[in-house]
């Protein structure tokens, strides 16, 4: 029994003296391949620094053979609940593109031919789009607030409906030179549906229909606060603060005036706006300028061609290294 303890240290120290071998064989496995690998580079580095040398002046070499992406951004905003709409005609567009549907673009003005390399696509502008999403809430959390009322109810259907109407951009791509007049065709063509052109014309008029008669408005208000001015001093029977009756025995209010004015005013500022903005369903807030597709580093030319060639040598080095094996391993057999 006393034996047992002593022939137990034993065996621990051994285990711990097989681990330590473990442990100081896999380093200098791991030391080997580092030197092989090292032993490797060296012997190949003229052809290695050769292959980046090839690669970057073929690479350079393409960069002014090879014609460039260019592209457009364009940002829209869609009026009168347009939204749907723009993304559909998008897609009808990115289809016609993809089939190379020549009917289509002829009627535009567009050949076939300028179409190559051609691509459109659309998105919210993120921006705007977190900007609403916050604004909305704080909205609603105002709202909650107030009682559920008709006029409450209205105003939070407006205010939806306004975040809905985001900014969004619709980018072109194109190697040809004249894509972004292309680009200008399209856009006249997105806006060229009827119905919303119909509406645009509807909102439009109803504007300066209501411009006209808040100008009316004001004008008979001026009237009716000038006839009060001058009359002051000569009536005789004032009632109240701010009040005047005059001959027709009616009372006027000249702060309610004053409020409706001011009222008057800044919804006539507000529809000579919308008449500037409301020209087209689609709304152009910038029609960009023409600049090269930026690319990731990787995929730039004078970096791809050196990394490919560099890692062809490497395959095939370990293809002739496999190939060695296998006829060293059919020897032995």
């Amino acid at each position: 029994m006393a034996d047992q303890p002593v022939h137990q240290n034993t065996s621990d120290e051994i285990d711990l003296r097989q681990l330590f071998q473990l442990v100081e064989k896999g380093f200098n496995k791991l030391g080997t391949l580092f030197l092989r690998l090292f032993l490797y580079l060296k012997k190949n580095a003229i052809v290695l620094f050769g292959l980046v040398i090839l690669g970057a002046a073929i690479g350079y070499g393409l960069k002014f053979i090879s014609t460039e992406k260019l592209k457009v951004d364009v940002i829209v905003r869609p009026y009168l609940h347009s939204k749907d709409y723009l993304y559909d005609v998008v897609s009808e567009i990115e289809a016609n593109i993809k089939v190379q549907n020549e009917a289509f673009f002829q009627e535009l003005g567009i050949s076939s031919e300028d179409l190559k390399g051609f691509q459109i696509s659309i998105e919210p502008v993120k921006k705007d789009a977190e900007k609403a999403a916050d604004g909305e809430l704080e909205y609603l959390e105002v709202l909650q607030k107030f009682e559920k009322t008709d006029l409450i109810s209205d105003i939070l259907r407006e205010e939806v409906l306004n975040q809905t109407e985001l900014n969004h951009r619709i980018t072109f791509e194109y190697k040809s030179v004249g894509g972004d007049k292309i680009a200008r065709k399209l856009m006249d063509y997105i806006n060229s549906n009827e119905y919303f052109k119909e509406l645009v014309f509807i909102q439009a008029t109803n504007s300066k229909e209501r411009i006209n008669k808040n100008e009316v408005l004001i004008s008979q208000i001026d009237t009716i606060i000038k006839n009060y001015s001058s009359n002051l001093s000569k009536q005789e029977g004032s009632i109240g603060s701010g009040q005047v009756l005059f001959q027709n025995e009616e009372r006027v209010n000249v702060a309610a005036l004053l409020n409706l004015k001011t009222e008057l005013i800044k919804d006539t500022e507000d529809r000579k706006i919308e008449l500037s903005e409301l020209t087209n369903p689609i709304g152009v807030i910038n029609f960009g300028t023409p600049h090269q597709v930026s690319k990731a580093f990787f995929s730039k030319k004078i970096i791809l061609i050196p990394l490919v060639l560099v890692a062809g040598f490497f395959l095939f080095s370990f293809l002739l290294y496999l190939n060695k094996k296998a006829a060293e391993m059919e020897a032995g057999d």
